[in-house]
């Protein structure tokens, strides 16, 4: 597969409130976001003309950027707004969204109060995020090195780009040596998520998800929740040791950019994807795209 780079496309991106043709969509290399991570962005998915969820994304991007102590100069209306009109102007009606808001140039050091908060969204074709046949057998996870940290040394509650860190090197671990992506612990040696998406386990047919407690409480994750209980099932989410991964006869994962995906092997364990987890990626996967859910 020949790589396009990012930075070398036609399009448009939205800058700080106008369109700029997508090359010369730049920011400075002393850029207080690329050498101190003050930097929060979302992923968000526009199916059939309309970004799902859209509102909730850009309340948590305000949210995010007030957690790491700066505020976009733009309401969520106008961000709101912005994310629709991206997609327009680059002629999608599916694709992937990226919204990001940033510290700029004006000064750099740890302290950089008076540097000017910066505003980007870019969208762009986004085919599945893993290979749709690795999905409906389960894709297969290692084990990441680091763990998600505590809410008490980062600011575990934001989309902040600095907390990615630790999940593109175990990402790439996991790639090495095979798999799709990793499994992560918290900071206290419960399951937390995968590298970009939340984890769910069933078991005696009743949904399992860690608590959210230092790592984001998924826009999707919450979506998925919702489904399964229209559907009847029980969800609990509690801590979850390692210990108990053995115990579960099906596992998925849920983001944005993974939306449902069933997970076949998490290192030495097996599994497999079941009338649940495949009844839950369609209903997911009619949502999104309003169409009537499968009995």
């Amino acid at each position: 597969m020949t790589l396009v780079p990012f930075d070398d496309r036609d399009g448009w991106i939205w800058l700080d409130g106008q369109f700029v043709p997508w090359r010369d969509a730049k920011v400075h290399v002393l850029t207080h976001g690329l050498h101190y991570a003050s930097a929060v962005f979302e992923g968000e998915r526009m199916y059939g003309g309309e970004i799902f969820e859209l509102t909730a994304h850009t309340q948590r991007l305000v949210n995010s950027a007030r957690i790491l102590d700066f505020e976009i100069p733009f309401s969520v209306a106008e961000i709101d707004a912005a994310c629709i009109a991206t997609c327009a102007r680059n002629g999608l009606d599916d694709c992937y969204v990226r919204p990001i808001a940033w510290r700029g140039s004006e000064m750099i050091g740890v302290s950089a109060q008076q540097t000017k908060i910066h505003l980007a969204i870019a969208a762009w074709e986004w085919p599945s995020y893993f290979d749709p046949e690795a999905k409906r057998r389960g894709i297969r996870l290692g084990r990441a090195q680091y763990r998600r940290p505590s809410p008490e040394t980062a600011p575990t509650a934001a989309k902040a780009v600095g907390l990615y860190m630790i999940c593109t090197i175990s990402k790439h671990a996991a790639e090495r040596e095979g798999y799709a992506d990793a499994l992560m612990l918290d900071y206290r040696g419960y399951i937390a998520e995968a590298t970009g998406a939340n984890i769910f386990l069933v078991r005696d047919g009743v949904i399992h998800t860690p608590t959210p407690d230092c790592f984001l409480d998924g826009i999707t994750r919450q979506t998925v929740i919702r489904l399964a209980r229209e559907r009847g099932f029980e969800v609990v989410e509690r801590h979850i040791p390692e210990a108990e991964l053995g115990t579960f006869s099906e596992v998925f994962i849920v983001g944005t950019a993974a939306e449902v995906t069933p997970v076949g092997e998490i290192g030495e364990f097996r599994f497999t994807p079941g009338n649940l987890s495949l009844s839950l990626m369609e209903d997911y996967a009619s949502l999104v795209r309003r169409q009537p859910a499968m009995a």
